[in-house]
């Protein structure tokens, strides 16, 4: 079970200084969409190059050009990259090849996905990594969607790819996650707007098995 960072709203130079003091605890520092709209895949090349250990994901939202776009982030140094779940099945497939090329690791957001049980069957059967639950940051709090429940719906339906869970994930829901279990779970400002970032990840990252 890994722990990501989801890093959305911090300086390079912060983040850097998370990874560091965050040791072992955190699995994968994602380069979140507001980071990467802000900077580019430049952070995503820093964090690689300073922390080589440390998978990085770029949370790049593909949803067209996905074998083009994805070979983009795979060149400059991207582990993982995300295409979204809405996408064109020609989009994930173009984005799993792209990966296949380079060695390196496809993640499906479902976020707006509908019928996520049938697309989650779907888009399993095309060859990706990962499927992830995703309440958006704009409905967190609503009341209108639970990641566990779409965590449970998920699970039970994919055979090949693995889960991970994201969106509002905080200390207090984090046994419920990991009892269900998820591969990854993504935790974004319950880390990076703690009093104490580097700490948080790592009392979150022991209650995962």
């Amino acid at each position: 079970m890994k722990l990501q960072a989801a890093l959305d709203t911090l300086t390079l130079e912060k983040c850097e200084e998370l990874l560091e003091k965050a040791g072992h605890s955190i699995d994968i520092a994602e380069v979140g969409t507001p980071f990467i709209l802000k900077e580019g895949m430049v952070p995503v090349q820093a964090l690689k190059k300073r922390f080589p250990d440390i998978l990085v994901l770029a949370d790049t939202k593909i949803m067209d050009a996905g074998e083009y776009e994805a070979e983009g982030c795979f060149k400059r140094g991207a582990d993982i990259v995300t295409v979204l779940g809405v996408s064109y099945d020609e989009t994930i497939e173009g984005v799993v090849k792209a990966a296949k090329k380079y060695g390196k690791q496809v993640m499906v957001d479902m976020i707006g996905v509908k019928d996520l049980a049938k697309r989650s069957e779907e888009v399993d059967q095309m060859g990706v990594d990962y499927i992830c639950v995703h309440t958006a940051f704009d409905i967190q709090g609503t009341g209108q969607q639970d990641p566990l429940e779409d965590l449970k719906i998920v699970n039970q339906v994919i055979k090949s790819a693995r889960s991970a869970v994201a969106g509002g994930v905080k200390l207090q829901t984090l046994d419920a996650i990991v009892q269900e279990g998820a591969e990854i779970i993504v935790v974004g400002g319950a880390i990076c707007n703690a009093e104490d970032p580097s700490n948080m990840a790592k009392a979150m990252k022991e209650r995962m098995i």
